[in-house]
């Protein structure tokens, strides 16, 4: 996933109401029944938080990886069978899996 202009400004101020067009026009929006007292952030402030939520982003790239790992086991059924037959194979699969995706 790549960080969007609109998410960082969004991530900056939530409260602002903003228009962004295709060209990459920032300008204020209006707010009905209120005044936008917002003000745009710079073109530096929003590349800066572009960077940083991407930053964010690609950091958790190992937990992504091991959800999707996570999702496939059956764990409730490894975790019966471990107690009925006294083996560690749940125990066994999420260490493999959190050994193939460490954390950074």
């Amino acid at each position: 996933m790549i960080i969007t202009k609109w998410e960082a400004i969004r991530s900056l101020d939530p409260t602002l109401a903003f228009s962004l067009d295709a060209d990459g026009t920032l300008t204020l929006g209006e707010i009905v029944g209120a005044e936008n007292t917002g003000t745009l952030p710079t073109d530096a402030e929003i590349t800066a938080e572009v960077t940083r939520l991407q930053g964010i982003y690609d950091g958790l790239a190992y937990s992504r990886a091991r959800k999707a790992k996570y999702d496939a086991l059956n764990q409730f059924e490894l975790i019966s069978d471990d107690s009925a037959n006294g083996t560690t194979t749940h125990k066994d699969a999420i260490a493999a899996i959190k050994a193939e995706f460490p954390k950074p």
